[in-house]
């Protein structure tokens, strides 16, 4: 009996709102670092990349600089960049405007979903293009649409710690984290941030040390890219 393949829209739509959930929850905690409601919206239309977002906000609501947190934002968000050479092809020659909305789409969970298809890698990359898009609309209105909610909920709730939404910060970045700490680049990237941070937190101001930590990537990249011993 052969194997039923699952529809990239309906897994789209899933991804889509399970990270809604985090917007509410991100909504909640930008409102509680003192922006407001117009400011967190126009950060998830425009900015749109969710390790970015909770950077930024953590650090100024850690009381860190403005500086820092776009710093800290910038360099999380350049990794989508590294995406473009693999989303490029699923699209041809469109033109600008189509390809420059699409370029707001390239996050993981698009590229991510777009890359798990059994045409990604050849002509006519149909499936590829419909995973792409399908998580990253989805994951675009859910954000959106929970970024809102929390947004608008925020000042309800009060001291987020009572409800626990303290911890979304870290349990967000725990789930985009975890996929990576299966290879051993990222075991190793990881390690070594957390000794940059533990060491930089009481020396440095707040939101420094997630900078200086950014150098871990070096021996990371160093692993993922050597040649290996067998060749």
């Amino acid at each position: 009996m052969p194997v039923r393949s699952t529809s990239p829209i309906r897994d789209g739509v899933s991804v889509g709102v399970a990270v809604g959930v985090v917007g509410i929850a991100f909504g909640v905690l930008a409102r509680s670092a003192g922006l407001s409601v117009a400011q967190t919206c126009a950060m998830s239309l425009l900015v749109f990349t969710g390790a970015s977002q909770l950077a930024a906000v953590g650090i100024v609501a850690g009381g860190g600089s403005i500086v820092t947190a776009i710093g800290s934002a910038l360099l999380l968000g350049a990794r989508n960049a590294l995406y473009g050479p693999a989303v490029a092809p699923w699209f041809g020659s469109r033109s600008t405007s189509t390809r420059l909305g699409v370029a707001h789409l390239v996050i993981d969970e698009s590229t991510g979903l777009g890359a798990s298809q059994p045409d990604a890698n050849e002509e006519p990359f149909a499936r590829a293009r419909t995973g792409f898009l399908a998580a990253g609309l989805a994951v675009y209105v859910f954000w959106n649409l929970g970024t809102l909610i929390g947004a608008l909920t925020g000042d309800l709730l009060g001291d987020i710690s009572r409800w626990g939404l303290d911890a979304a910060f870290p349990a967000a970045f725990a789930a985009l984290l975890a996929p990576h700490l299966r290879r051993r680049e990222g075991q190793v990237t990881a390690a070594i941030a957390f000794v940059i941070v533990a060491v930089a937190i009481p020396l440095l101001p707040a939101g420094v040390p997630v900078l200086i930590a950014a150098l871990a990537i070096v021996p990371g990249a160093w692993i993922r890219l050597r040649p290996s011993a067998a060749s």
